[in-house]
């Protein structure tokens, strides 16, 4: 009698076997959104929460994560059923916060556990579409011999409920602490296992919260979304670069102002520089929302090209409104800046600049030039510098482009002005 081959069940997410087909027959049909009803919230996350996702959302003690989340969940809890689970707070103090900032809280669905397992007999009762937990950092599976908050716990509570997420296609929401870095606390793999991780900055003394995707399966990573942090809760900032164009009415040197990319759209943001002379020591390279490494190579740059050396001076620059700009497009915004400051020379105001700077002095293009270029346009910007193979195709009524292929060239425009 002859055996037959051991057939192996492979379990997936669901309890079932998974099916093996070929990636043509798969229907790669539109997600299903649901809108958190903050159009903010939902440009980050791509267009809204989709079912059966697992999303992380970090930032600093006081930054407004559990009060944002709160406004989140009273929004949805009037349509769908949300289950708010604290794990730092008391329901009283979490009854209060809803109470301060005029939140409507009959439809919403408290709890105040620790224990992944007792979680997870509430969401299999109740069936929510919505889970928030607040904090990861604090939840333990009783399986798991190992105090809350440490990585092992971290990993493994994490994984208990992204099995949960797929098998019943709830949404879930982890707040996560951060280090005093400023990074993600717990393990790596955390960041892994989710479908976005969103961070949630709050510059010291700033009342406007930004919102950005480091990782996001359903949608644009880097995308920015800008908050104000009021007595009644985080409002939307519809127009975020009108907040952070509020430039003085006299004319400073070491101000300009560039366009940025940010995920999908053109965000404008003023850069200042200072620079001084040094009172003793090294000269310092400081920046504030750019990257430190950058200023400093661009420096050399500067030097190397254009015969102008601030080896004896202190350079300091700053991203206006707490904006951290990521991409390269504000390197020459960034030292035509900087030398407006050391010439005190200032810049005209009607003036837009990006670009990014290579080792070789060239000025590179960068992604979305004529968008960048209307949106300063609506902005009332009448002269723009750009690289050279930026120069938009059709002529942007009321402003005028000039389009340079290395720094000397930009140098040349603006003594021009």
């Amino acid at each position: 009698m002859s055996v037959g081959p051991v057939k192996e069940t492979a379990l997936g997410y669901a309890g079932v076997r998974s099916e093996v087909k070929k990636l043509s027959e798969v229907e790669a049909g539109e997600l299903a959104r649901i809108s958190t009803g903050l159009s903010e919230l939902d440009r980050v996350l791509g267009g809204g929460l989709v079912p059966g996702s697992m999303i992380l959302i970090g930032g600093d003690p006081g930054a407004g994560k559990s009060t944002l989340l709160l406004q989140v969940c009273t929004l949805l809890a009037r349509s769908r059923t949300v289950l708010y689970v604290t794990g730092e707070e008391s329901l009283q103090q979490l009854a209060l916060r809803a109470q301060r900032l005029g939140l409507p809280t009959e439809d919403l669905i408290v709890a105040a556990e620790t224990r992944a397992e007792s979680i997870a007999e509430e969401i299999r009762e109740r069936r929510p579409h919505l889970v928030v937990l607040d904090s990861i950092q604090v939840m333990h599976v009783g399986s798991v011999e190992s105090t809350p908050g440490s990585v092992t716990q971290v990993r493994e509570t994490a994984s208990f409920f992204t099995r949960l997420a797929k098998q019943t296609g709830t949404i879930f929401v982890l707040v996560g602490h951060v280090t005093k870095e400023g990074s993600l606390a717990g393990p790596k793999v955390l960041e892994h296992m989710i479908d976005a991780f969103l961070m949630l900055d709050s510059p010291a003394g700033a009342r406007y919260r930004t919102l950005r995707s480091h990782k996001n399966r359903f949608g644009a990573v880097n995308e920015l979304g800008v908050f104000a942090m009021t007595d009644q809760g985080m409002k939307e900032v519809a127009n975020p670069s009108a907040i952070f164009l509020q430039r003085g009415e006299l004319d400073s040197p070491g101000s300009v102002a560039t366009v940025t990319w940010e995920g999908t759209r053109p965000l404008l943001v003023e850069l200042q520089a200072l620079v001084d002379q040094v009172q003793g020591g090294y000269a310092r390279r400081v920046a504030v929302g750019l990257d430190q490494q950058r200023l400093a190579m661009h420096l050399a740059v500067l030097h190397r090209h254009c015969g102008i050396a601030l080896s004896d001076q202190d350079v300091f620059a700053n991203v206006v409104g707490g904006v951290r700009i990521h991409e390269t497009g504000a390197d020459l915004a960034t030292l035509l800046a900087v030398l407006s400051s050391f010439r005190n020379r200032s810049l005209p105001k009607d003036l837009i600049v990006f670009g990014e700077l290579g080792l070789t002095g060239e000025v590179r293009p960068v992604t979305n030039g004529q968008e960048r270029l209307r949106e300063a346009s609506k902005h009332g910007f009448r002269r723009a510098i750009v690289p050279f193979a930026n120069r938009p195709k059709e002529t942007i009524s009321n402003m005028a482009v000039h389009g340079v292929k290395s720094l000397s060239a930009a140098l040349d425009v603006v003594a021009g002005f």
